[in-house]
């Protein structure tokens, strides 16, 4: 079932954009993830105004996030001056609608959870801003583990008839205690030691160039921060902790503040 999903939703953003300055793929999607080659002489790059890491090699990454607007624009400023710009037409996805009738939008107090919640968003918040020199993000990634995909990203939840926030990853469902793998090398930049009230046991790897993993609901976690991690060591285990209604794996990715979807991201 992955491998069918992930060519439905690859097939438009497989083919080279030849007339690219920039080597980028014909097709950019919301949620999606692209690798381009910097013109030679650059000396900065931005997308939307925003710095884009290069590479010694000039390879970099961009990526678009799941409510993206229709154009990007993305900018290389070279050396003697001069300005190579490509204007980017960014696709437009439709998203699927998830209705959790008989689950609160927080099924925790609200006092306990609002005493809580900022300090574990502060760690979230601090670990994304760590960034190292793995070389993950060159790789094709692989899967953490493979199994039917419950929930896929950019879905809408509404919980009890409250809406949530899009689903920004996407939730694999397997049995408590399932062995998962790094998708592509990289070094942790979170390991709680204890489950979040809404991620659970959460583990964080940075892959590079930004581009940063994260593994929700755990049951168990075998790396520590700081640990440098290969492209399909074991990491941990699949569970049900934090806010979970059944053993799964959440996978999400970033770039950035760009919310990523993963079934994008391993088949290229």
């Amino acid at each position: 079932m992955i491998a069918s999903l992930a060519a439905l939703v690859l097939t438009a953003a497989a083919s080279p954009q030849a007339a690219s300055p920039f080597g980028l793929p014909a097709t950019l999607t919301q949620g999606g993830l692209a690798l381009g080659t910097a013109p030679q002489g650059t000396r900065t790059l931005t997308l939307d105004g925003r710095p884009v890491a290069i590479a010694p090699d000039r390879r970099f990454v961009i990526a678009f996030d799941r409510d993206a607007a229709p154009v990007a624009t993305l900018v290389a400023r070279l050396t003697d001056g001069s300005e190579v710009t490509q204007q980017l037409t960014i696709t437009p996805r439709a998203w699927n609608i998830s209705r959790l009738n008989r689950l609160p939008k927080y099924p925790v107090p609200q006092p306990e959870f609002e005493r809580v919640r900022p300090g574990e968003l502060a760690q979230i918040r601090a670990a994304r801003t760590l960034q190292s020199d793995a070389q993950g993000w060159r790789q094709q990634f692989l899967w953490p583990t493979t199994g039917r995909i419950s929930t896929l990203f950019g879905s809408q939840r509404i919980y009890a008839g409250e809406p949530g926030a899009f689903h920004s990853g996407i939730d694999i469902a397997r049995a408590t205690g399932t062995p998962i793998v790094a998708p592509a090398d990289g070094v942790v930049i979170l390991a709680t030691d204890h489950p979040f009230t809404l991620e659970g046991n959460l583990l964080m790897i940075d892959h590079g160039m930004g581009l940063n993993s994260a593994f929700l609901h755990l049951s168990r976690i075998d790396v520590r921060p700081g640990d440098r991690v290969r492209r399909g060591q074991p990491i941990g285990a699949v569970g049900a902790t934090g806010r979970a209604t059944g053993a799964h794996l959440h996978w999400g990715m970033k770039w950035g503040d760009a919310r990523i979807d993963p079934l994008l991201v391993v088949g290229r």
